[in-house]
């Protein structure tokens, strides 16, 4: 079956998980940090989070778990899980993304990037040859409301100069896809981090990149 064809200006991207393979150094590093202050969660509770902000994520753990959580406290807690994050983070990538990113590159489609990780953090992980293919980065330290809120993909509009319609997602968690569609923007999801049952939000699920490079074609909707 041939795949169907998607005429875009731009694909937008999540990075963990999505571009790079980084989630599992977040998770184990969150789950570090967190047996610390007396609690051993899931790592399904972490993947559920991603692109959640750092303290958001805390509170919410600490409320399922019904323990007391203080913004001084919570601070701390997250200043170590990134300090823990740094030193023992990997540079993976996830199988395809480098090639997919630059053949919608050459393609003409522009790229964005939104995602939940810092600037500065961002910096160290995504190597410059790959930054420098995408046209708008937002960043955790560019908004102030993180995802599920729909404040990151918005961003990523106003700096492509771009309608919702004429953008797609990719994404790989819950939060990254409400933030993505309630910014009325269609979005794929990849089965990297969690299974099908937690995207069926997406407009489409994929197990991985070469399935959806198999299924959709990507064509180049020029500027208008």
């Amino acid at each position: 079956m041939s795949p169907i064809s998607l005429k875009v200006k731009s694909v937008i991207f999540d990075m963990d998980g999505v571009i790079t393979n980084t989630m599992p150094d977040h998770c184990s590093s969150w789950k570090s940090v967190l047996r610390e202050e007396g609690l051993d969660i899931a790592s399904e509770d972490i993947y559920k989070r991603e692109g959640q902000s750092g303290l958001s994520a805390l509170k919410d753990i600490f409320r399922e778990h019904q323990k007391v959580f203080d913004e001084e406290s919570g601070t701390l807690i997250l200043k170590k899980k990134e300090e823990l994050f740094r030193a023992i983070v990997r540079i993976r990538f996830i199988v395809g993304a480098r090639s997919f990113l630059k053949h919608l590159h050459k393609s003409d489609i522009r790229l964005g990037l939104v995602t939940g990780t810092s600037r500065c953090e961002l910096r160290k992980i995504l190597p410059d040859v790959l930054c420098n293919l995408f046209s708008v980065i937002v960043t955790g330290n560019d908004v102030k409301e993180g995802k599920p809120h729909p404040e990151p993909y918005e961003k990523s509009l106003q700096g492509l100069g771009i309608a919702s319609n004429e953008a797609v997602v990719i994404e790989n968690a819950p939060f990254g896809i409400q933030a993505a569609k309630q910014a009325g923007l269609k979005c794929f999801a990849l089965a990297t981090s969690l299974p099908h049952q937690y995207l069926s939000k997406a407009d489409d699920v994929f197990l991985s990149m070469k399935e959806l490079r198999s299924k959709v074609n990507f064509v180049s909707l020029g500027e208008s």
